[in-house]
């Protein structure tokens, strides 16, 4: 069996229409070596199996797997990568927004000796500024916190040596923030720049929330800063509460006088209250995960898998069997 030097990972969920145009885009830019394209349907609820199944009845090297459920974009390329087999495994999302024609130099990179080849996206003009606000804020924060350096724009559109590949295989941990696990891993890293492009079909389901929740694992996946903060906060509001209770003493035995107003002593307890809710809030997302984690469940169900197993047929152009789909 010959050996498969690129691995294409794209993750899909409802991107029927984007299935043909990506293939299509790939084989005018992947080099003509043995190489594989694996899309993972993330629990897709139109014809994105259909279509990829026509694929890679057509093309062999056209592979699939399809989820029991949708179980997110994370773990769907965690799945992707678990089963590819090229020496080079490069993901993009099937949106089309991940410029294809940047293969061929992440490519170049990959034989320059670079074992990971990062793209950085670069928004725009147009782009909300909310949207371009919050990232930039966010990564400030996230590398302030974790100390690991994501340059701001990262993207999950990238390629990794196969090294790299088998080391990432280990981490299954189930709240994933891949763009920090990699970082987090080191090795020799290089960093391509691209436009982000538009979306040709469909609209994006990476809502708000579902952009939140990753931004929110990526800080409690690789940061304990938040449990200290916690305690600065209790330290500095037990100092302030010791200094008011001294002033209050003093007030009552020296001057005779006691503290009026209803107001100070609301805004007293509603302050002292929110700040307990937001420490055992904190408390609580580091003990949900640890309990997701003591359940070891699989990270991912697969219902069925196209392709895989068959040979590599070669280079391009040469005539292609019809899969056996199982």
């Amino acid at each position: 069996m010959p050996e498969v030097t690129y691995s294409i990972v794209i993750p899909v969920f409802n991107e029927e229409k984007n299935i043909r145009p990506m293939y299509n885009k790939l084989m005018e830019v992947i080099p003509e070596e043995c190489f594989e394209i694996i899309f993972v349907d993330d629990g897709s609820r139109d014809g994105t199996l259909s279509e990829i199944e026509n694929l890679s009845a057509q093309d062999s090297r056209v592979k699939g797997i399809s989820f029991s459920r949708n179980f997110g974009h994370q773990i769907a390329l965690t799945a992707g990568y678990d089963l590819s087999m090229g020496r080079a495994v490069i993901c993009l999302d099937g949106d089309l927004q991940h410029p294809v024609e940047l293969i061929p130099q992440m490519i170049k990179k990959w034989k320059e000796g670079y074992e990971i080849v990062l793209t950085i996206r670069e928004d725009p003009n147009k782009t909300p500024f909310f949207k371009r606000l919050t990232s930039k804020l966010y990564y400030r924060f996230f590398n302030f916190l974790t100390r690991i350096a994501i340059p701001q724009g990262a993207a999950d559109f990238r390629l990794m040596d196969r090294k790299v590949v088998d080391a990432l295989k280990s981490f299954r941990e189930h709240h994933r923030f891949l763009r920090g696990i990699i970082s987090w891993m080191g090795f020799n890293c290089t960093y391509l720049h691209y436009m982000a492009g538009k979306r040709k079909y469909g609209k994006s389901r990476y809502s708000l929330i579902k952009m939140f929740k990753l931004a929110v694992d990526g800080i409690f996946s690789f940061s304990s800063y938040p449990l200290k903060i916690s305690s600065m906060f209790g330290y500095i509001i037990s100092l302030f509460a010791f200094i008011y209770i001294i002033y209050a003493l003093f007030a009552k035995f020296k001057f005779g006088t006691t503290i009026s107003g209803w107001t100070s002593l609301i805004i007293t307890v509603l302050f002292l209250g929110g700040i307990q809710l937001i420490c055992i809030g904190i408390m609580g997302e580091y003990i949900s995960r640890i309990y997701d984690e003591t359940k070891n469940r699989p990270l991912y169900i697969i219902n069925q898998k196209i392709n895989f197993q068959e040979e590599c047929r070669g280079k391009r152009g040469e005539e292609q069997s019809i899969a056996n789909n199982r």
